[in-house]
This record gives C-alpha cells, structure tokens and sequence, in this order.
C-alpha cells in the first residue's frame, strides 16, 4: 500500500459547479441518514470512475461546512492488467493534485476467487470490503464512504429478486451500515446515475472507464443494460425509481421485525459452557413463522459471524427439526455448523476443533 500527501485546503473547489437540487439532494439524504457529524474522519472509496469521482469531489465540497477529515483508498483487483495500474496512477495523480491522502493496494481477486470456487464479482466484493476496513483502522477513520448510487440501488433489488431473497435482500443497499466495527455510508444512494454523470460532464472531472462493466457475463452488466432498458421500454420508464423507493420501505420494515426478533432471541436463548447457541423448544414454537426464521438466522449470524452460503433450504431444513422430525436429529448448516434436536432445546454449535 502507498500513501499520498497531508489533506491541505482546496482554493479550486470555489469553482466547481454545485447545481442546487444536486446538492440539496446529497444534503438531505446524509440528514435523513444520519450519514455524517461535524468532525468525522472519512475513507472514500475511489475506482476512477465516474461515480466515485463525483462522490470525493462532492465530499470535498461539504468538507468544511461538516469540518470532515478525508482519506482516499484505491484497490486494484487485477482483472484487467496494465488498465487497472492506469486506473492507479489514474487516482494517484488526482488525489495529489487535490492533497488528498491515498492509500492504494493490489489482490489478486481472479486467483482468490478460483481457490475459494466463487464468482468474479463475490470475490471482488469481499477483498474490496476488507481492504477498505484495513485502510480504516491504519487511518483512524470511523466511516468509509462508498459511492453507489439509486440506479445501483435498482439493480441490487433486481439480482437478488432473481437469485431469491427475503425482504432484507428486497430492501437493498442500506444508506449507513456497520460493518465489522465501521460505519459504510453512501451519500448518493438517492441521486441518479444521470445527474452524477452531468454533474461530471458540468465540471470537467476526468475519470477511467472500466470495459468489465459492460460485459455481458456479469449478472449486474446484463440487468443494467438489457433487464432495466427492457423494464423501462415496457413496463415503467421510471422502474428505477420504482424499485429504489420500494427498497426504502421494505428496509424500514425490516428494520423494525429485526429489532422484534432479536429481543425475542435474547429472551429464549442463552449461550452454554461449550459456546453453543441453546434455543429453547416451547418458546420459540409461540412464534409467529417470520420471527422464528429471524431468531435462527439470529443465532447462525452470532455464532457463525455472517450469513454467506445460507439458503431458504437451510431454513425449511431447521422448521421440519423443530417441528417434526425425531429428538436427536441433525440439520447441516455450511462451514461445519450444525442445529441439534434435543427434548426441550435447540442446540447451535460450530464445527469441532481438532
């Protein structure tokens, strides 16, 4: 990793054209959010594209009415060779001519995701996630800033309709998340690819394209450019939109039925000598069947950390033990966790050490 220069006042951000309703729409989605306080030191997370590029230059011009600390970092995931060391320098040398500090680093995500048999894009999310938490804690930054936008917000919706998902995954990309002991905001998930990419032609701004995102083999490539043009044409020219709003009201709902559950899990649940999850039988049979599912996914969730690899299967797997299946039965759960039917309990445990 390598680092660029001290953060010094920026004389040319007088002159960079703010239209009112871009930043009164900015403005009021980190209010609505809570997204950021005076003082905060921040991490933003630059690629070189458009969207990025407008959100630091957008961070920029509200650094001083919020007296923010800003940090750049940049990852190169090594899909594309020699256009993603372009990218690099590409972001090297628009940081410092900002004064910004810039961390950058390298994965190889190709090969990761080839050792660990996923895709492209999970790989590529996971190693970009964790480079940013790394940078945090080196940079004393409490929040990263990630730059996805309301026409992301549609897409998110859209894949995980068609892979299959609860109404946590119908509820999107959440405006402010904590994420292993830091806060991911995102300041444009209630503005437009459009605007940004005016706001990017009004001012001038360079930026990297980036060809991966207009192949076809990626599923979010193929929903942005032919299920949304196509949804658009036929169904609902402002299906964006549409599905954005839908994504906010189903996360406040969800929201509210996770709180509900977790006090209904702390109350019929404790952890045992062993580090097991003991849930008890009678109890969490009272339950109404959306509150069970979420105590499981609860107790999976503190005993596993994540929720990756598990299914819908998995869940009517753990309903049929509760209800039906024999006292000392076993449901395999991924990652060598297992739920165990006992006579008046539930029993969670991870896998065995050796």
């Amino acid at each position: 990793m390598r680092s660029k220069g001290p953060t010094k006042p920026l004389f040319y951000l007088r002159r960079l054209k703010m239209p009112l309703g871009f930043t009164d729409r900015v403005k009021s989605t980190i209010k609505k959010y809570n997204l950021l306080q005076n003082g905060d030191r921040v991490l933003v997370g630059l690629s070189g594209g458009v969207d990025s590029v407008v959100l630091l230059h957008t961070l920029l011009a509200l650094k001083v009415g919020y007296s923010l600390e800003l940090y750049v970092a940049h990852l190169d995931h090594m899909f594309r060779g020699e256009e993603s060391r372009g990218d690099r320098r590409f972001c090297e040398a628009m940081t410092e001519r900002l004064n910004l500090d810039i961390v950058c680093g390298e994965i190889d995500c190709p090969k990761i995701a080839k050792e660990k048999g996923i895709s492209l894009e999970e790989a590529a999310r996971f190693e970009r996630y964790d480079f940013f938490r790394r940078t945090a804690r080196v940079k004393g930054t409490e929040k990263i800033a990630i730059a996805h936008n309301e026409d992301d917000q549609a897409e998110t919706v859209l894949m995980r309709a068609i892979r299959g998902t609860g109404i946590a995954g119908l509820g999107g990309m959440a405006p402010l998340k904590k994420m292993r002991g830091f806060t991911v905001i995102r300041p444009l998930i209630e503005i437009s690819r459009k605007e940004i990419e005016d706001f990017m032609r009004d001012n001038n701004l360079g930026f990297r394209h980036d060809p991966s995102n207009d192949k076809l083999i990626f599923t979010r490539n193929k929903i942005r450019h032919e299920l949304i043009p196509y949804l658009e044409k036929n169904f609902n020219p402002n299906i964006k939109e549409v599905l954005a709003n839908m994504a906010e009201n189903l996360r406040a709902e969800n929201e509210f039925l996770d709180k509900f559950s977790k006090r209904k899990y702390r109350a019929i649940s404790k952890r045992n000598k062993d580090g097991e999850i003991v849930i008890e039988i009678k109890k969490i049979k009272r339950q109404a069947e959306a509150i069970r599912k979420r105590i499981l996914r609860n107790a999976l969730e503190e005993l596993k950390g994540d929720l990756r690899r598990f299914t819908y299967q998995h869940w009517r797997e753990m309903e049929e033990l509760l209800n039906n299946r024999p006292l000392n039965s076993i449901v395999d759960l991924p990652g060598g966790f297992k739920v165990i039917k006992r006579k008046k309990t539930l029993i969670m445990e991870g896998p065995k050490r050796t």
